[in-house]
């Protein structure tokens, strides 16, 4: 059956890609979306590529009326809007409060005031909220610590120890991980989902929060230096520039195409098992940054090597990688793409694109100006 659906954030990269999916079954879709210009351009331009046959409404989660119109005569709702960063949340606070926090609320309100109004109600989560992912330690025991230290960053001793000085191990994280937020944008993203999964429960709104881990794919925005790091090293290597890696490198994320996660938007809104859950979209693979990096430099045949700076972030981890066996075993999701197959078109998508000046070195300069490299 055709459903009426809303996506806020529907302008955007993952947003986008699940229009389009959403209207080749048959749904109505209205796209709610500001066109944010840190990832739209100055001029605002609704994206070439986003479907002309779906309704856009250009508006703000921030303006409620807004909101509350976008919701009439929608059956399904899929919350995709949020201000994306982990650097730039830590010194726009209030902007990142306002636009996730708030603008969630916003759509909360409206929800609880036309009671009854959708059928389905899914979150865009994050990996971030959990901090550093997983650790175990070689006998056994429960590692005692779940951050690293300032000390130690400073000193370039990238690992996370016990009080022992026993160096732990990564291994997969699970939904029962406790939840460690290291950065604005992180706690914001807790808060979505929080804010979501307790009033969906309170009100009768069926709804999903899927914890989205590090997506990657065609009509990532390159002209913010904010978007995800397997789109900004492919920019900047087609440019002949080396990607700028922090740390040393070895840090482990999981790597998702963004066709596996329009795969679990649509399955999250079809499993009435469910609902009132939160899971993890992932590959279920660990893949170092160096590695990205790496695999980048082979699919363009580029001699260009990535420059290891040594350097901390602030609010960054060490590792997170997706243990994926709820999302399996609940929603049917099996990832479906192959990392060098994704990163094989993410490249071919970016050599037809026009490249903009690349941001990343005054994204780096405004960090480190505020104090927040180390």
């Amino acid at each position: 059956m055709a459903r009426r659906v809303l996506v806020t954030g529907g302008a955007g990269f993952v947003g986008s890609h699940l229009v389009d999916a959403l209207l080749a079954r048959g749904d109505t879709v209205r796209i709610f979306d500001n066109l944010d210009p840190q990832v739209h351009g100055p001029a605002r331009r609704r994206p070439a590529w986003l479907a002309a046959d779906a309704e856009f409404v250009q508006a703000d989660v921030r303006d409620a009326d807004a909101v509350r119109r976008s919701l009439a005569g929608i059956d399904t709702v899929y919350h995709l809007a949020a201000a994306v960063g982990v650097g730039q949340s830590m010194y726009q606070v209030a902007d990142y409060t306002a636009v996730n926090t708030l603008g969630t609320a916003n759509l909360l309100q409206a929800l609880v005031d036309e009671r009854g109004a959708v059928e389905r109600l899914v979150v865009a989560s994050s990996m971030s909220i959990y901090g550093e992912g997983r650790y175990t330690r070689p006998d056994g025991r429960e590692p005692r610590v779940s951050t690293r230290s300032l000390e130690q960053l400073r000193q370039h001793e990238w690992e996370l120890c016990d009080p022992d000085g026993v160096e732990l191990s990564p291994v997969p994280t699970d939904e029962g991980k406790a939840l460690d937020s290291t950065s604005i944008y992180a706690l914001t993203k807790a808060d979505q989902e929080r804010m979501v999964l307790m009033i969906g429960a309170a009100y009768g709104i069926p709804s999903v929060a899927l914890r989205f881990f590090n997506i990657y794919g065609p009509r990532q925005a390159l002209s913010n230096p904010y978007t995800g790091v397997a789109a900004i090293f492919s920019s900047r290597l087609l440019n002949g520039q080396p990607p700028l890696v922090y740390e040393d490198g070895e840090q482990r994320r999981d790597f998702v195409s963004v066709h596996d996660i329009v795969q679990a938007l649509l399955l999250s809104a079809e499993e009435e098992a469910a609902v009132g859950k939160a899971f993890n979209v992932g590959s279920g693979r660990a893949v170092t940054v160096r590695e990205v990096a790496g695999t980048l430099a082979s699919v363009l045949g580029s001699e260009v090597k990535p420059e290891v700076t040594g350097k901390y972030r602030v609010g960054d981890i060490r590792n997170c990688y997706a243990d994926i066996s709820l999302a399996r075993e609940v929603l049917g999701y099996e990832p479906r793409v192959s990392f060098r197959e994704g990163m094989e078109e993410l490249v071919g998508w970016l050599r037809e694109q026009e490249r903009p000046e690349s941001t990343v070195e005054a994204h780096a300069a405004e960090l480190a100006a505020r104090g927040l490299t180390l």
